[in-house]
């Protein structure tokens, strides 16, 4: 199994407070508590850390087919573009395999160094991916898990990633609840699909915190007179009030958000992750 340095850092002294005191919430997330207990406490989980530059979600060449190196031929591009191609694709794995998966090469740069990559699991969204292509719903959980992980200013953040769907449901445990209370915004779309789009909302009432923390992409960067900068091509599309079913009883994530808010009549999505900061 292979875990992150940055994760045991920055997470350890967190996680291993898990098993404590009983809370006044819900059954279904005293349930997801058990889950992570019962996990990898170091990685098994719904945190993940944030640096991911904006230009990265542009795929260069990355298709969603059988995730080894030589279906990846863009990773060992020795140019910025490779480097952009190694960012996604670390964050990527990252959200869609598990802990004990990781993907593994190699790539030559101009000096003609050679460079050993291996890029671990963490949150399990889309396992299958290390051995096939993505269906159609691993996509959207993955460009919705990248996207999260965007950062304006390219510094890492602490947060919480939470969905109705499996894993992450069972991975937010009471005490993450209690420690990341303010639930910043939402996003989803895909990354792979025909017209690539992702979409995000914000909750409005977490805006100030948000920033605070030097998060931008749900809220937008606010320039120095005033407007909004969008994070590369995550679309704001709003407040998540207006766009998406109203927080589930705990308080931990959107339900569904309207798949494509500029069509009217658009269906809702499940498809989903909701973050949430201290």
């Amino acid at each position: 199994m292979r875990i992150g340095l940055w994760m045991i850092g920055l997470s350890a002294a967190f996680l291993f407070g898990c098993v404590g005191d009983a809370f006044d919430l819900p059954e279904d997330v005293l349930e997801g508590e058990g889950a992570l207990v019962d996990g990898n406490r170091l990685s098994s989980n719904a945190l993940a850390l944030n640096s991911l530059a904006l230009n990265s979600l542009a795929l260069n060449g990355i298709a969603p087919n059988k995730l080894d190196a030589q279906s990846l031929a863009a990773i060992r591009d020795p140019t910025n573009q490779g480097e952009l191609a190694r960012a996604f694709v670390r964050y990527a794995v990252g959200c869609a395999l598990t802990t004990s998966q990781s993907i593994s090469f190699s790539w030559t740069d101009a000096s003609n160094v050679v460079h050993q990559e291996t890029y671990p699991g963490e949150l399990g969204i889309a396992p299958a991916w290390a051995t096939g292509p993505l269906d159609l719903n691993g996509q959207r959980m993955v460009s919705a898990c990248v996207a999260a992980r965007v950062n304006y200013y390219q510094v890492p953040v602490l947060l919480s990633l939470r969905s109705m769907e499996a894993p992450l449901r069972l991975l937010t445990g009471a005490r993450e609840l209690i420690e990341f209370p303010d639930v910043e915004g939402a996003f989803w779309g895909n990354l792979w699909g025909a017209s690539p789009a992702i979409y995000t909302c914000y909750n409005s009432a977490t805006v100030a915190n948000s920033r605070a923390w030097s998060r931008d992409c749900a809220t937008g960067h606010l320039r120095d007179d005033g407007t909004i900068e969008e994070c590369g091509m995550i679309d704001i599309v709003g407040p998540c009030s207006s766009v998406c079913a109203a927080l589930n009883g705990g308080g931990q994530y959107y339900p569904s958000c309207v798949e494509k808010p500029y069509v009217t009549g658009s269906a809702s999505t499940k498809l989903v992750i909701t973050t949430a900061l201290p």
